[in-house]
């Protein structure tokens, strides 16, 4: 990451907070030219993003990508029902508005919150694994409205296919690209209607009354623990209330405040309010009471994504929690394939690769993007799937499938049964890790690009890399697609014994990301790091 400035971790200002109604004036007034790669539909790893402001997300944007969607699950032979849901952006309201719209045009059975309230993606994905394997005749598919941890200012849009997870880049070009032509021309393909006869689904007890299939809620009730959660304004506020009334646990939310404005945050590490649970700077508000529980935690707007705060530890990096919950999980659940593997991206920490050797588990290391675990999640030949930014999901008790999205409120309440079961707190148990393995140290950080530079860093393979050393040790793996699947990795990642790196282009800055661990220490990584961008700079002919 850059560099903190003065203001990270301080609570937001008036200055610094959206004007909502101009911003939804914006979504209805201002004309995307498609013409224009930056208001252009595109779909990053996780659906489109933009905002209205920059004529990025507009109606004109939902209304061709929801036609775009009808007409790709038509020619899927996809003819259930299909869920949707929003988060707390303000640009989800109107967005879901214009969905509706053209999904009821086009007579496709379309499923709401009962309660009008918001949906966690990972609500939205247990719905539609929950249709498909009640035997129904058809397949049921869903629309999660967000653009997960992204500032006020942004909407985003994500198609989510009958398996239930993120929709794979064949879906998703055909669908950006099917939306840029209805836009160029004049959108006289769309087909819009009054939103009247919209079923209803109870996303919030469905979601809530399953957990006890997943997660030892009567240890966490045995033990005492004190939780806090901290939706941070997003679509998990209502969920974590009747968590505590269905399980009878000591959990208290600790902000049930929801504002579109997010004025309630402290700032990131550049200023920005950004609804990151895994940032110092972000949760800088929910640290304050880290003394408070025994557990505290946190999610994302869409609650895909968990913070885990112990009073031992504080915020925990997003990878030593991720390595503590698959030792942890690989060694408490009888009922899993004892042959199923630990998915891990590509940038993960390579603690998880040491902890998957000690368990004798075949370690499935796959690009970035959730997407790549979702074929595993649904066989059971990957029993948890992970990333390095604090998403992550797994099975059932019984080794079924959950969800195939990431699911920050289950990870949240791992933590908790993390500790009733064991006595000790995650943070506690990750330093008996690296007791064990060492103690890896793990930093991203940021180098200009340019959009040719990054589209070479995108297409870079392995062969071009011509460094035999890394930072005074042999390089033993030039990697330009990922060992578990052999998928391109969109960039390269070179490994030595005790260090490695990987580098990635932005897909929103004219950056690339320079991905790096060293088993050796905080010297050790930044000399990995400085080599790093010598080796990738030359490689690219910079």
């Amino acid at each position: 990451m850059t560099a903190t400035t003065t203001r990270a971790g301080t609570p937001a200002q008036e200055s610094d907070l959206i004007d909502v109604p101009a911003l939804l004036r914006a979504y209805y007034d201002l004309i995307p030219d498609v013409t224009n790669p930056d208001q252009k539909v595109a779909f990053g790893t996780s659906g489109h993003r933009g905002s209205a402001l920059d004529a990025a997300f507009n109606e004109t944007h939902i209304a061709a990508i929801t036609q775009a969607i009808v007409e790709y699950r038509t020619s899927q032979g996809i003819t259930g029902p299909l869920f949707m849901g929003r988060d707390t952006h303000a640009l989800s309201r109107p967005a879901e508005t214009t969905a509706l719209e053209v999904l009821v045009a086009n007579n496709v059975r379309v499923l709401v919150d009962e309660f009008d309230d918001f949906v966690p993606t990972p609500a939205l994905s247990h719905a539609i694994i929950k249709y498909n394997a009640e035997g129904h005749d058809d397949q049921a598919d869903g629309i999660v409205i967000t653009p997960s941890h992204n500032p006020p200012r942004d909407g985003g849009f994500k198609y989510n296919p009958p398996h239930g997870g993120p929709a794979d880049s064949d879906a998703t070009s055909w669908i950006a690209n099917r939306a840029n032509e209805i836009i160029s021309a004049g959108s006289k393909d769309v087909m819009r209607g009054e939103p009247s006869a919209v079923e209803t689904y109870d996303f919030r007890r469905n979601y809530v009354e399953d957990l006890v299939n997943i997660i030892d809620v009567e240890a966490i009730k045995k033990a005492g623990v004190r939780i806090g959660a901290d939706p941070l304004g997003g679509a998990s506020v209502h969920y974590w209330q009747l968590i505590a009334e269905t399980y009878g646990l000591d959990l208290t939310v600790v902000n049930p405040n929801v504002d579109p404005a997010w004025g309630f945050m402290t700032l990131d590490w550049d200023e920005k309010i950004r609804m990151d649970p895994s940032s110092p700077s972000a949760m800088a508000s929910v640290l304050a009471h880290k003394d408070d529980f025994d557990i505290l935690t946190g999610n994302d707007a869409d609650a895909d994504r968990h913070g885990i705060v112990t009073p031992d530890g504080g915020l925990m990096n997003p990878n030593h929690y991720l390595a503590v919950a698959v030792q942890y999980l690989y060694t408490h659940r009888p009922d899993w394939n004892p042959e199923a593997a630990i998915g891990k991206t590509l940038v993960s920490s390579t603690m998880i690769d040491r902890v998957a050797e000690s368990l004798g588990r075949t370690l499935w290391e796959v690009p970035v993007g959730f997407k790549w675990f979702v074929p595993g999640l649904i066989d059971g030949s990957v029993a948890f799937g992970g990333e390095e930014s604090a998403g992550a999901s797994f099975l059932r008790k019984d080794g079924t499938v959950w969800t195939t999205d990431k699911d920050g409120i289950l990870l949240a309440l791992l933590a908790s049964e993390i500790l009733a079961v064991t006595g000790k707190t995650p943070s506690q148990l990750y330093v008996e890790l690296t007791e064990q393995f060492g103690s890896p140290v793990y930093e991203r950080k940021d180098a200009v690009a340019s959009k040719e530079q990054k589209a070479r860093l995108g297409k870079l393979n392995g062969s071009a890399i011509t460094a035999t050393e890394l930072a005074g040790d042999p390089i033993i793996a030039r990697l330009s697609e990922a060992p578990g699947n052999g998928a391109a990795v969109g960039g390269v990642k070179v490994v030595t014994d005790k260090a490695w790196f990987a580098a990635r282009p932005s897909g929103t800055e004219d950056v690339y990301k320079i991905y790096g661990e060293s088993f050796v220490g905080a010297e050790h990584l930044a000399r990995v790091q400085a080599e790093a961008k010598v080796i990738v700079d030359e490689a690219l002919g910079n």
